[in-house]
């Protein structure tokens, strides 16, 4: 009588308050979720963090260089456990470097090359290359090898031909020809007889010289106003004829 009074007491809290039973077993339920989970579900010690952090990068430690083994054939006197030397890597692009290099220098040897021994292969090696590669009609690949540096150590140097010197005409003799500057210049009799006519006649004070000067010229320049000829200034044919018919005899 006792338990059926208790049952129908739990009952009738159930049904007068609903809300707060199903709360509890909720609680309940979740309680022993997280038991269940810290004891049997997870690994590791407990309680494990709730939010987990992550290591700071650069707090890494560095990794050791690679070490690496001698040969088997190499007798080594380290004793068990101890640390291995280092051994550089080979060098792979040094060598590329130095072959270039070597290349380089013996066109620049042979004449197919004028630049700078740098271990770069660039546009003028390149050319270099190809012009000894065409000119020993040889068919290895124009790119840094030891077999393309071991055909151009053996090969002579680059053949250049000159070009044939120009041949240099013989000084040619000078022909004499009519120079009518020259012909004023030079002192004549006839010069001497224009220039006394002229003075004659007041067209200035010339000294008959019998060479050509600028008081000849602005002598004859002024006769050719006056008598309406082209003022040119020099001793023309016409200028002659015109002066010797006014002087009444010839100008020599």
């Amino acid at each position: 009588m006792a338990l059926e009074s208790r049952g129908n007491g739990l009952g009738s809290l159930i049904t007068r308050y609903p809300r707060e039973f199903v709360g509890i077993v909720m609680a309940t339920g979740a309680v022993l979720a997280v038991f269940i989970n810290a004891l049997f579900l997870q690994h590791g010690p407990h309680p494990a963090p709730i939010f987990v952090t992550r290591p700071l990068l650069g707090a890494a430690a560095p990794l050791p260089p690679p070490r690496v083994a001698p040969p088997a054939n190499q007798s080594t006197n380290h004793p068990i456990g101890a640390p291995l030397p280092l051994v550089a890597p080979p060098a792979t692009v040094t060598g590329a470097v130095q072959l270039t290099a070597d290349i380089q220098r013996e066109l620049s040897r042979r004449g197919y090359y004028d630049g700078v021994a740098d271990g770069i292969w660039g546009a003028k090696t390149d050319a270099g290359v190809r012009d000894f590669l065409a000119a020993s009609h040889s068919t290895i690949r124009p790119e840094a090898s030891e077999s393309l540096l071991r055909a151009i150590t053996a090969a002579p140097a680059k053949t250049v031909v000159k070009a044939a010197a120009t041949p240099v005409p013989p000084a040619s003799v000078p022909v004499p020809h009519s120079d009518p500057i020259a012909a004023l210049i030079s002192p004549s009799q006839r010069m001497a007889a224009i220039q006394r006519a002229l003075t004659d006649y007041g067209y200035g004070q010339i000294k008959p010289t019998g060479t050509y000067d600028p008081d000849t010229r602005m002598a004859i320049e002024k006769f050719e106003r006056d008598h309406r000829l082209p003022v040119t200034g020099q001793i023309s044919d016409r200028f002659v004829r015109e002066l010797a018919g006014m002087t009444g005899r010839p100008l020599e």
